[in-house]
Parts: structure tokens; C-alpha cells; sequence
């Protein structure tokens, strides 16, 4: 089956058979490897990227189901070489250890700030409970999100 689908602004068109996976078409098809694969079951959600700007976990989604939909993986984050503040915000707290995490928190996170720019640490904690994290204890990646929360309500990007 023929599907044509934009993943971070850049059109994109594959033959794909009907139970192919979203992350197997994103990472195997179109070599875009910032999208891990973790659990093949959404229980971890490093596999997740915004689909038509709502978070979704792309190892539960067919590519077909992404036909003429708009995809943004992690690697969508970073525009004209500068660091999206929610990137920055993760080095800037220490929010990542191992980093296979990282893609899905960033991809969750981005996706909640654009309907919550002024989360308290409560609605953070909940919004990136879908996004396990085995190495952290969650403690630094909510002060990156307050980081990037906070540089964005004061106009940066």
C-alpha cells in the first residue's frame, strides 16, 4: 500500500505492507533513527512523535494509519541548527542519563506545552506518565520541562 505523509515538513511517500508499524516505517524505511523502540507494547514511550500535533506512541500505529498526516519526530525539534528550549532545557538540568528515553519525553513533552505553557509540577508529572524512564527518577526531566515551560513563556525558542 502507497503512503504519502509529511514527517517534519518534508514530504515522504513508501510502498508499505498494511501491518507495517509507524516507528518501523519512520526508523527502518526513512532512516530517521531518533525515534527508539523500546517495548513494542506502549508501556515505555520512546517510540512516541506528534501525529497531526497530538502525541502518539508510533509503535501501536500502523504507517497506513499516517497516510496524508503531518509526523514530528525528534529529530523535528531542532530548527535552522538551534536547539529547541525543551533540548536545551534537558541539558541545562541534567534530564537524561542513558538518553533512550529522551525522544519520548522530549516528543510528550513538546506536545503538553503547547496546551499547558505554565504546568506546575503535578501536570508534568502526569502528562509524562505514559514515558518510563529507568535511570533518572524523573526529578531532573520535570525541572527540564520547567526550563523550557519558562523560556517559552518569556518568548524563546
Amino acid at each position: 500500500m502507497w503512503v504519502k505523509l509529511s514527517i517534519n515538513g518534508e514530504k515522504h511517500e513508501a510502498n508499505v505492507e498494511p501491518r507495517l508499524l509507524l516507528v518501523h516505517l519512520i526508523r527502518d524505511v526513512l532512516r530517521l533513527t531518533g525515534t527508539h523502540i523500546g517495548c513494542d507494547t506502549t508501556h515505555c514511550g520512546a517510540c512516541t512523535v506528534l501525529m497531526d500535533g497530538r502525541a502518539v506512541k508510533s509503535c501501536t500505529v500502523f504507517a497506513v494509519q499516517a497516510r496524508d498526516k503531518e509526523i514530528m519526530t525528534v529529530e523535528g525539534l531542532e530548527q535552522d541548527g538551534k536547539l529547541h528550549p525543551l533540548q536545551q532545557g534537558f541539558m541545562a538540568e541534567h534530564g537524561l542519563q542513558c538518553g533512550y528515553c529522551t525522544p519520548g519525553m522530549l516528543m510528550t513533552s513538546y506536545a503538553f506545552l503547547k496546551k499547558h505553557p505554565a504546568p506546575n509540577e503535578e501536570d508534568i508529572r502526569r502528562a509524562i506518565s505514559g514515558n518510563l524512564c529507568r535511570c533518572t527518577g524523573y526529578v531532573n526531566i520535570v525541572k527540564a520541562i520547567q526550563y523550557a515551560a519558562a523560556t517559552l513563556r518569556q518568548g524563546g525558542s
